[in-house]
Formats: C-alpha cells, sequence, structure tokens
C-alpha cells in the first residue's frame, strides 16, 4: 500500500471480510474482551450500533441493519438453546452488551405486557419474525 486511500480500503475491506463475520459467531464473553479494546480494534465507533448489532446480525430477523440496532417495531418468537420460547417485542433500550429483553403480553392477562429477559446472547437459539 502506497496511498492513505489503498489504507481505507483495506481498513474497511477487513472490517467486512473479517470483523462483522466474527462478531456474528463469537461467544458473548470474547464479545465483551472485544468490547474493551473497541476503539483500538474498530475505530472510534460506538459499540452499540457495531460490536453488538453485529453480534445479534446472527438472527437476521431481530437487527435492521439500516439501524444498525435491534429492531423494536417486529414481534418476534425467540427459542432458547433449552427449547423455551418467547413471542413479544425486543426492547432495545433495554437490550444491552449481549443480552435481549422482550416486552411480552402477559399470560393471564393479555391487556397486560411485561419484561422477559435479559436472554444471553448465548442461550438464544434461534430468533424469528412472528
Amino acid at each position: 500500500m502506497s496511498t492513505f486511500a489503498e489504507l481505507v480500503t483495506s481498513r474497511k475491506a477487513w472490517i467486512e471480510r473479517e470483523l462483522k463475520p466474527w462478531c456474528a459467531r463469537a461467544s458473548l464473553s470474547q464479545l465483551k474482551l472485544a468490547e474493551q479494546e473497541w476503539l483500538d480494534i474498530a475505530g472510534k465507533v460506538d459499540p452499540e450500533t457495531t460490536l453488538w448489532s453485529w453480534a445479534w446480525s446472527r438472527f437476521a430477523d431481530l437487527v435492521n441493519a439500516d439501524l444498525a440496532r435491534i429492531d423494536e417495531a417486529h414481534q418476534v418468537t425467540v427459542t432458547l438453546k433449552g427449547g423455551r420460547t418467547f413471542t413479544g417485542f425486543p426492547d432495545a433500550r433495554q437490550s444491552r452488551k449481549g443480552t435481549l429483553v422482550l416486552v411480552c403480553k402477559n399470560a393471564t392477562n393479555p391487556q397486560l405486557y411485561e419484561d422477559q429477559g435479559p436472554f444471553s446472547l448465548d442461550d438464544v437459539e434461534q430468533v424469528q419474525r412472528s
């Protein structure tokens, strides 16, 4: 690389080819380690809209790529690795650092809503729009 433009192009390619895919498959403990060094790894970008958005992107129905965040606009069904399922709307404000909180209808009174979770990224098996 002999020019700054080539360096920038190389860095952008590394982020797309290496960093984003790593985030989409890394364990929660590894992601938390990466977050501590995120400014050195990814540059001056917010970990919520990069690291954590890329990590949750392993569940395509959960993340709005244009907003780079958990999508609250669609109801989803979350299946945990133990087989339990929860259906509700993701709460992006409460879903932080590898945990997911859903706002779900109350089982005994469907007029009321309650939070379910937080669910660890490592415990989530599948997320599907309902």
